[in-house]
């Protein structure tokens, strides 16, 4: 019987209500940067370990501009116009709320620490689970396992007593899995098929419902 039930954020509990290209847009206009492009800023994520901020991508980004605009204050306006669009998916603070009754209910949300703090606190979630890690906090992210052994020290459980919940396959159902959690995969429109590796697999649409009943036959 599980344990502990952990959860990752972005596109798992809470969604942007715009494309992630129109609010990169709108942040760099704002803060008076070039206009950057979807694909350049993820090859430039993968170019760069963030920690605190996104400070580094943009600084990255910008090197091949003749734009003087600031990276940090780049990557500010682009933390706070991701917050200020984020909302959660229905039904899933009840959902949280009735698992912490069964379970020890965790977090694992990879990026720097302050973007994913402030989508919690701009969310109203900073005491909506018995711990929540970002791994700009830790040595490792996902899909590396001491991310996923992270939390679960964190909640008190051993790794195998815990379910991870998540729509990456790599860095949440098989980080999860390589780890020894057993891994529900959440299927977003147009993206990844189920896993194989994954116990079960439930709708974006459908998270505060279903992850309940799947977790139920898990017992």
């Amino acid at each position: 019987m599980p344990q502990a039930v952990v959860f990752d954020l972005d596109y798992t509990l809470a969604v942007p209500e715009r494309d992630r290209a129109t609010i990169l847009e709108e942040a760099t206009t704002a803060a008076g940067a070039p206009s950057l492009t979807r694909e350049s800023y993820l090859e430039a994520h993968r170019r760069n370990l963030t920690t605190e901020t996104r400070e580094p991508i943009f600084a990255d980004l910008l090197a091949d501009t003749d734009s003087d605009a600031d990276p940090a204050a780049v990557a500010t306006a682009y933390r706070e116009t991701i917050a200020d669009d984020l909302e959660a998916l229905p039904g899933v603070e009840s959902m949280l709320a009735a698992l912490r009754e069964e379970y020890r209910v965790g977090l694992l949300t990879n990026g720097p620490v302050r973007a994913q703090r402030d989508k919690l606190e701009t969310l109203g979630w900073d005491d909506a689970f018995d711990a929540a890690l970002v791994t700009g906090e830790l040595e490792a992210g996902k899909p590396d396992p001491r991310a996923f052994e992270a939390i679960a020290a964190e909640l008190g459980v051993d790794p195998a007593d815990a379910v991870y919940v998540g729509d990456e396959v790599e860095a949440d159902v098989r980080g999860a899995t390589d780890a020894g959690m057993t891994a529900i995969q959440v299927l977003l429109d147009g993206g990844p098929d189920p896993d194989p590796g994954a116990a079960a697999s439930v709708h974006q649409d459908e998270v505060a419902t279903a992850v309940p009943a799947v977790l139920a036959t898990l017992e």
